[in-house]
């Protein structure tokens, strides 16, 4: 989809004076996305495919918490969005996966939230139509008189759009060295430190590969016990090589003139623990295990993966996604979004059937969702909850409690 249809909003005939936005350190806020590509790694492209699938799982929600802590799904553009297709381009799982990959190879996923002024329940509020993932090759921060943050992109075709910082969701990765971007003190992704492992693990892997060919390439010698011109020796290798196609035997007949002198190439290549030690530090720079990369790993595994690497990318996003989308006053009346995990935590069947045990029968889940969580169709009247007997209202036990105590003491309820 082009730009100017995306940006079109945008367009108000009116100029602003904007200058770039004073940084702490008193540099330019102009960031370049572009870096050594520590992406052209296996190794590193396995790490982040794994993070990206993982996150592509999450189920995007608008939730509305009251005053009395209950809890509710809105139905409206926001969540029609998040649920079916952030934009005509994408489904949810596409727009996740898309955003993660930005987020780790530019430690900074710039998302522009499309919307339209609409008249909704008597009054003028935003209605959205779309949220786009954006590429930019470069990023400007400015800011006009009155002291607002605007961010200029720049993109490969050359074109640029102005936004309001405000209304863009700007998902950072290690937010520490620079004052507006994730990565290191220049906005970039922090590859310095990856890159010289890289670099050794890919000379590694270039010495195997010759050493392999030189092996199979080089098999002898034919020495010619004689002074031949340049003719007669071309003649005495082409008989030569003649002799080894016509050999049926795996013997070769050779004249006292020539001796055929075997060569044995034993190539040297790196010892296991060494491959296994440099491969080891990409992995930990990720956060990644070599069990979760090979989907080879226990619950305890993934749980441990879940905790230290997904789970606080998970609250991060729902964060800037509530920060950019709701209003002061929207985000303390209870609104926000929440990226919900449940289908990165309940790995196994195992799992699967104490989370039914447990929230199912106390009327947390509907039968639908029972379903749902074990891979089945929902069926018509399925949208119920049924509990258990066997637990009750706390309150209600309190004055069962209450009440057999009286009895037993021959107290009169009626007095």
């Amino acid at each position: 989809m082009a730009l100017k249809t995306i940006f079109n909003r945008l367009k108000n005939g009116k100029k602003k004076e904007l200058s770039y936005a004073q940084m702490l350190n008193g540099s330019l806020p102009v960031f370049s996305q572009f870096g050594n590509d520590v992406f052209a790694s296996d190794i590193v492209e396995a790490c982040i495919r794994t993070k990206a699938t993982e996150i592509s799982k999450l189920q995007p929600k608008h939730i509305f918490t009251d005053e009395n802590g209950l809890q509710s799904v809105q139905k409206d553009s926001i969540n029609r969005l998040l649920r079916f297709g952030p934009n005509e381009l994408m489904t949810t799982k596409d727009f996740l996966e898309k955003c993660t990959w930005l987020h780790e190879k530019t430690y900074n996923c710039f998302i522009y939230p499309k919307y339209e002024m609409r008249w909704i329940n008597g009054g003028k509020t935003k209605y959205y139509t779309g949220f786009y993932p954006l590429n930019p090759t470069e990023v400007d921060f400015l800011e006009d008189g009155h002291g607002k943050l605007y961010v200029q992109f720049h993109f490969l075709n050359s074109d640029s759009v102005l936004l309001p910082y405000d209304e863009v969701i700007h998902w950072r990765k290690e937010f520490s060295d620079n004052d507006l971007m994730g990565g290191n003190h220049e906005g970039k992704a922090k590859s310095e430190t990856l890159l010289p492992i890289l670099k050794i693990n890919h000379s590694l892997i270039e010495g195997l590969d010759k050493a392999v060919k030189n092996s199979l390439a080089i098999r002898g010698l034919l020495k010619v016990n004689a002074l031949l011109d340049e003719e007669k020796l071309e003649e005495e290798r082409k008989e030569f090589e003649q002799k080894i196609f016509n050999s049926q035997s795996g013997i070769l007949p050779v004249s006292n003139k020539s001796e055929y002198v075997p060569l044995t190439i034993n190539p040297t290549i790196m010892d296991k623990e060494t491959l296994e030690f440099i491969e080891g530090k990409v992995l930990k720079h990720y956060g990644t295990s070599l069990p979760i990369l090979t989907g080879k790993f226990t619950e305890e595994e993934y749980q441990a993966y879940y905790e230290k690497v997904l789970e606080p990318e998970i609250i991060g996003l729902g964060q800037v996604f509530s920060k950019t989308l709701f209003s002061i006053e929207q985000l303390e009346a209870g609104h926000e979004i929440i990226f919900y995990g449940q289908k990165l935590l309940f790995t196994n069947t195992q799992n699967k059937i104490a989370v039914a045990d447990i929230l199912g029968n106390r009327g947390a889940l509907t039968d639908n969702q029972l379903l749902e969580l074990f891979g089945y169709p929902p069926f018509p009247g399925g949208d119920t909850r049924n509990k258990s007997l066997n637990f009750i209202d706390r309150d209600i036990a309190n004055q069962y409690q209450m009440s057999q105590f009286q009895k037993g003491k021959g107290v009169n309820q009626d007095e």
